[in-house]
């Protein structure tokens, strides 16, 4: 899974990886030369007396470890630029990809997995791009190239090499396979963390309200405590793992020294022989270390290359049409045709067989009890979800035909919980209109009963916003969100129970704004609220998913007992037939 991943994000990087493999090439060249050249020395110019010898050959070495540390530096410099590109377009990818899920993938992977793919995911199998690049690569070449040399030095001596890196390769390997799946969980119990925390600080209000202040600090500390009992796991395997290679690398030079100095006591080998395979044994053993540390690394990379995989192969359900519809002939006709809606794996839909039609210069009123599908048969409009059964036609042509962007600006949502981005008040309100003139924003403000707080807001419209719209009320935040929409001006404006936070009057008022300014307009509107939607030209009751009655609010109040049970439930008899 690693391979696949990176196999196609490297490729734009074919020269630099390139040069990375010149330059590793000549520095470990260099590095395995230098051993042959001190046992030059040792044999032929300290052992001799010619101290001219060892000047010679010693400034040779010198030039050589120059040639090593500029060839490494280069490697190094190609090497981090080309892992931090990778993982700059590894984490572009994934956010190109999550920005067209519709809201079920969304919910199906879950906010904090998300974020943490993005991010703790991908700097993992960045890091390991990096390693590769600055110890992976030379360690191969370090390995054969130490293999050759010491057989050269002493062809008997190498034969230890046949028992000492067989030895490290199991113990290695070993370790390894036990901590693979430990990788596999710390990353689950690192999302859990962030689901943990991303809860406390957006419910912190309710938190506070009813005093659970203790229960949030002990779900935080289960969470922690989990994700720590992994960390520790994975850090036992981890602390065993270099002193049991070193154990073996000291006792291999042990070996190499015992049996060496027989071998010159013997005559059969030099000094300096002696010496240059003692450093190319190191080398070698070195270079198994090197791998070893990357093996380390590769697994929990593995892991996250595997969730990274899992979001990039995910397809959205919300798919863009083939041939896109650009051009609509007529405007703001809303229609739906027996949509049906439901959630993958779910025993019932959320919409069945609802027919809806809202037309230009009326404004089309959706009611009914919490879970009767009010939000979700909105949401299908602008394509946040896709029908499951059914069409939904804007202006005659089926929203899953149109192009995206026509669309965006035919049909505008203000959600039930409207969000605000940091920034300003005008950037937010500039969001589906960038070119929008200060006056068409305070024109919108003015409409949406928002003009008055932002005058006294310090800076007005470059007033800053918080993220998510924290810094202002609950039904400043609605208010904004309106004028928002006002600004992008569409031809279908959906409203999803957006004056739930306003009191009556302010309600009424930027109702009664609202209507004059997009009277042109197709306008739907859901609400919990009565007297938010008695006088539109046309009420929808929804009930299970199910359309059960349409009218005005007097031809309901006498037909329909599942729209008078909502009526009676806030307003009296009198006020509900005034």
């Amino acid at each position: 899974m690693l391979i696949q991943l990176l196999r196609g994000h490297l490729r734009p990087y074919r020269g630099a990886i390139t040069m990375v493999v010149l330059f590793q090439f000549l520095q470990t060249l260099a590095t395995l030369y230098l051993p042959t050249l001190n046992a030059d020395i040792i044999d032929n110019g300290v052992v001799k007396g010619d101290t001219g010898y060892v000047m010679r050959v010693g400034i040779g070495m010198l030039g050589i470890t120059v040639l090593q540390i500029a060839a490494q530096a280069v490697a190094v410099y190609f090497g981090a630029r080309t892992a931090m590109a990778v993982g700059r377009d590894v984490r572009n990818s994934i956010f190109s990809r999550v920005q067209q899920f519709s809201a079920r993938e969304v919910g199906q992977f879950g906010a904090p997995s998300l974020i943490t793919r993005t991010t703790n995911d991908v700097q993992q199998v960045q890091m390991v791009v990096l390693l590769t690049f600055t110890l992976m690569v030379s360690a191969p070449i370090m390995c054969v190239g130490g293999v050759v040399l010491a057989l050269r030095q002493d062809v008997p001596l190498s034969g230890m090499l046949l028992v000492i890196v067989p030895i490290l390769i199991a113990t290695v390997g070993l370790i390894i396979t036990r901590m693979r799946p430990l990788f596999r969980m710390m990353q689950v119990r690192i999302d859990k963390v962030n689901q943990v925390m991303r809860e406390q600080i957006a419910g912190i209000r309710v938190i506070r309200a009813f005093v659970r202040d203790d229960r949030e600090q002990a779900r935080y500390h289960d969470a922690n405590e989990e994700l720590t009992d992994v960390s520790l796991r994975v850090g036992r395997l981890m602390a065993l793992m270099f002193p049991t290679v070193m154990l073996i690398v000291n006792l291999s030079s042990v070996a190499v020294l015992w049996f060496g100095g027989h071998r010159i006591d013997g005559g059969a080998m030099q000094i300096g022989a002696l010496t240059a395979f003692l450093s190319y044994l190191m080398q070698i053993l070195m270079s198994i270390m090197m791998a070893t540390f990357m093996f380390v690394m590769i697994p929990r990379a593995e892991v996250c290359a595997e969730r990274i995989r899992e979001v990039l192969s995910t397809e959205s359900s919300v798919t863009p049409p083939l041939a896109p519809v650009t051009t609509l002939r007529r405007h703001g006709f809303l229609e739906l045709r027996d949509v049906g809606f439901h959630y993958p794996g779910a025993e019932a839909p959320v919409l069945c067989g609802v027919n809806l039609t809202a037309r230009p210069r009326e404004v089309t009123a959706i009611i009914g009890s919490t879970g009767s599908g009010k939000t979700t048969l909105l949401n299908l409009v602008p394509r946040l979800f896709d029908a499951t059964e059914g069409q939904v036609l804007v202006d005659g042509v089926d929203v899953r035909e149109l192009e995206e962007s026509l669309l965006s600006r035919t049909v505008g949502l203000v959600p039930q919980k409207p969000y605000l981005f940091t920034g300003t008040v005008a950037t937010n309100l500039r969001y589906g209109n960038p070119d929008a003139t200060d006056e068409q924003l305070w024109e919108a403000l003015e409409i949406a009963q928002a003009r008055d707080f932002v005058a006294k807001m310090e800076g007005g419209l470059d007033a800053p916003i918080a993220q998510g719209g924290t810094n202002v009320s609950g039904g400043q935040r609605q208010r904004l969100a309106i004028a928002r929409l006002l600004v992008a001006r569409p031809e279908i404006y959906l409203f999803d129970d957006s004056f739930s936070a306003l009191d009556y009057a302010t309600d009424a008022a930027l109702r009664a704004a609202l209507i004059a300014h997009i009277a042109d307009a197709t306008v739907v509107v859901v609400a919990q609220r009565v007297s938010t939607i008695r006088d539109a030209d046309r009420i929808i009751v929804l009930d299970d998913g199910r359309v059960v009655g349409t009218g005005t609010h007097a031809e309901l109040m006498d037909t329909n007992p599942t729209y008078r049970e909502i009526v009676l439930s806030q307003l009296t008899e009198q006020e509900a037939a005034a």
